[in-house]
């Protein structure tokens, strides 16, 4: 067995905190609406059949009408709360598998930052945020071109899903 390495990438990431000008569970609420929760029962005959990866590419642009699927939340007020913590906040992993392919195949580890992790928060004060890091940020430390035009993708994405949604798009994330 060769020698053992660490390769280490120093990068800096931008975290997005966004006012939402929306109560908490209104917002949350018409957030999961727009990022359907991505359903395996829909891609299983794709599985089964061997499915042309153009096919998964067509379904899953019907699944996700905005571009995003939710892989997985947490709501981690109830646990939370156990302890006098009187915030919402839920965090989510959503992205969208086509797209994160087209960087998966030039290096795997980028599935540390896809599916995006973003959350909806509200701490009864300053109200409610939603929360990301900035995808081109976290992925260019690759420093790929293929990689970060793709994560450049993403912010644009993300500010179109905010623009449905009736929040204001920094212009980290516009066009």
């Amino acid at each position: 067995m060769g020698t053992r390495q660490v390769v280490r990438t120093e990068y800096q990431a931008r975290r997005l905190a966004i006012a939402v000008d929306a109560p908490f569970d209104d917002f949350r609420r018409r957030y999961e609406e727009a990022v359907p929760v991505f359903d395996p029962a829909a891609f299983k005959p794709l599985y089964d059949r061997k499915a042309d990866w153009s096919e998964w590419v067509e379904v899953t642009h019907r699944a996700a009408p905005h571009d995003f699927l939710r892989y997985w939340q947490i709501d981690a007020q109830p646990m939370m709360g156990v302890a006098g913590d009187p915030a919402d906040c839920v965090q989510y992993l959503m992205g969208n598998h086509t797209v994160a392919e087209r960087m998966f195949r030039h290096d795997p580890t980028v599935f540390l930052y896809v599916p995006l992790r973003v959350s909806i928060s509200d701490d009864g004060s300053t109200g409610t945020w939603f929360s990301i890091d900035q995808p081109s940020r976290n992925l260019d430390s690759y420093g790929r071109p293929e990689i970060t035009s793709v994560g450049v993708e993403l912010d644009h994405k993300v500010g179109r899903l905010l623009e449905f949604l009736g929040v204001s798009v920094p212009p980290d994330l516009l066009p």
